[in-house]
């Protein structure tokens, strides 16, 4: 006990070393995907069927649009400032066999856009419209998709900046938007309409 009180003193009080936090994830039950952002634990739904469907179809968009790149489906990656939270984001857009060799929490360096699609649950708010702009944001990762399916809206964040996105644009399901440089390619938001409640 005293070497675990040493070990941590350094962290704030209430809050999970990383280290903690992947011994803790490798060892979840399949029905739970576990995050770590701002020095907390997240508890992330299993997906339903329309919210597959969602990335499956994003997934095949993207393999059009830009086939020397691939979106991963639930990359762990390492995020926030000074690499302390470990997301899991529902894709991850990078170059064909960026991951190979990599754990289970890769480095973000090279992403060039996270995707998420919200749940049908009261963490959404918090985690997918706030911790997860700013964390992304912080490690530098060019572009950030949000489809929500609470207000069918997409909303594309890009130009990180000191831990913010200098730019958001949302469309309303339907109504294309630019995904922009280094993705780059007009997204056609119309199939979204298909998977909400």
């Amino acid at each position: 006990m005293t070497v675990m009180v040493e070990r941590n003193a350094h962290k704030p009080a209430g809050q999970m070393a990383v280290e903690e936090f992947e011994q803790l994830a490798s060892g979840a039950p399949e029905t739970v995907t576990l995050e770590f952002l701002g020095g907390q634990i997240g508890v992330k739904k299993v997906p339903d069927g329309d919210h597959s469907e969602i990335i499956r179809w994003l997934l095949t968009r993207c393999m059009q649009h830009r086939p020397e790149l691939f979106l991963y489906p639930e990359q762990g990656l390492v995020v926030e400032a000074y690499r302390k939270g470990r997301a899991r984001p529902d894709g991850v857009l990078a170059p064909t066999d960026h991951f190979s060799g990599q754990g289970e929490w890769a480095d973000a360096e090279g992403v060039l856009m996270t995707v998420e699609v919200t749940s049908y649950d009261h963490d959404t708010d918090r985690r997918d419209r706030y911790e997860k702009p700013s964390a992304y944001a912080a490690a530098g990762i060019p572009v950030y998709l949000l489809i929500d399916r609470d207000s069918c809206t997409v909303t594309v964040h890009s130009g990180p900046e000191r831990g913010h996105y200098r730019d958001t644009h949302t469309v309303t399901f339907g109504e294309p938007v630019e995904l922009p440089d280094p993705v780059d390619f007009t997204l056609d938001t119309t199939k979204f309409k298909d998977y909400v409640r």
